[in-house]
């Protein structure tokens, strides 16, 4: 992941890529829960309160 962080947005959700696999997954920004990986099962977001600690790369926020 990039040290850059999203600008702000009315945005709520994000496509994050899996460090992993590459699967691309929409994720919430702001879980209330730990985020896994759909296909191999590699943490992709862990809830911090506010924005979440995207742990694969960030490719966009979705309107």
């Amino acid at each position: 992941m990039s040290e850059e962080t999203p600008a702000p947005t009315t945005a709520h959700f994000v496509v994050v890529k899996c460090n992993d696999c590459s699967k691309e997954q929409i994720v919430y920004r702001r879980p209330s829960t730990v985020v896994h990986c759909t296909i191999c099962g590699a943490l992709i977001a862990n809830p911090t309160g506010g924005l979440a600690d995207f742990r694969g790369e960030v490719l966009r926020l979705l309107p």
